[in-house]
């Protein structure tokens, strides 16, 4: 009984070790890159608390000598509505480990990450007081979103993170941030026709739920669970379910749900089997 009993604590710690989970609190908005609907800049505005309220852009993946108030991305936001933007860039560690750096962040309502390199966010931001800022942005139920690089670096498995270049899906950076956690996401899914990319990470790490975003499209992340939003597609990689028709991954659309830790789709007032291709109305 006693060797049954270690037995069953064992498993139950593997499969919560392996369970894909939200933010405890707060919101992320994750944006599959090419974004133009400035609907889902409005839903950040609007998790924020606002089209005024106090929001950091943080554009280190971008690559550039240097960055300052005057950067052309800027200005999709102000065309957005948002009138209190602020700009912080290092690529030195040591700097985003200071509590000065980290102090706009602290006074703020949400958080954004443009797009370029993932690797570059990691080398910067991985666990300084930058990355201890972000987490307890959420903890006070503010919000970060992220397009392209910026949506990978939120996960807790960074695909494409290798610096020698962006077909490389499990490379010399495996590390994001780690909001999402057991997750790997990956961008520009069907624009670039990467659909079948993200089979190499789930199939080597079978525990990972693998999210795939078309361009201007997004999911928006509270809890356990997701809304997708925007153009185009979310795709889901989930080792253990595979279709009917032996496809490795489905597709929800605007409006779709998703639950992470159950890894279940929902649409309004319908539940999505897409294992079976059965839809069954919710109770």
């Amino acid at each position: 009984m006693k060797y049954l009993l270690l037995l069953f604590l064992l498993l139950c710690s593997v499969n919560s070790v392996a369970q894909t989970t939200g933010p405890m609190r707060g919101s992320l908005v994750v944006v599959g890159g090419g974004l133009r609907d400035a609907d889902i800049l409005h839903r950040f505005a609007e998790l924020a608390g606002g089209h005024d309220a106090p929001i950091v852009v943080i554009p280190t993946a971008g690559g550039a000598e240097t960055y300052n108030q005057y950067w052309e991305g800027l200005q999709q936001f102000k065309q957005a509505g948002f009138t209190n933007l602020t700009l912080i860039h290092t690529y030195d560690p040591e700097v985003a480990d200071t509590d000065a750096f980290a102090a706009p962040i602290r006074n703020a309502q949400g958080v954004w990450f443009p797009g370029g390199r993932q690797w570059r966010l990691a080398d910067s931001y991985l666990n300084t007081k930058v990355h201890d800022a972000l987490t307890d942005l959420l903890e006070r139920d503010g919000v970060i979103g992220g397009s392209s690089a910026g949506a990978t670096i939120l996960g807790s498995y960074l695909a494409r993170g290798d610096s020698g270049g962006n077909t490389i899906m499990m490379g010399d950076h495996e590390e994001g941030f780690g909001f999402i956690q057991n997750i790997a996401i990956d961008q520009h899914l069907l624009r670039r026709n990467r659909q079948f990319d993200l089979l190499e990470i789930i199939n080597a790490k079978p525990e990972l739920l693998g999210i795939g975003l078309d361009e201007d499209t997004a999911i928006v992340v509270q809890g356990d669970l997701f809304e997708v939003i925007g153009q185009s597609y979310a795709v889901i990689y989930d080792h253990d379910h595979i279709l009917d028709s032996g496809g490795q991954f489905y597709f929800l659309e605007p409006g779709d749900e998703f639950n992470l830790r159950t890894r279940q789709a929902y649409r309004p007032q319908e539940v999505l089997r897409p294992f079976d291709r059965v839809i069954e109305t919710n109770p």
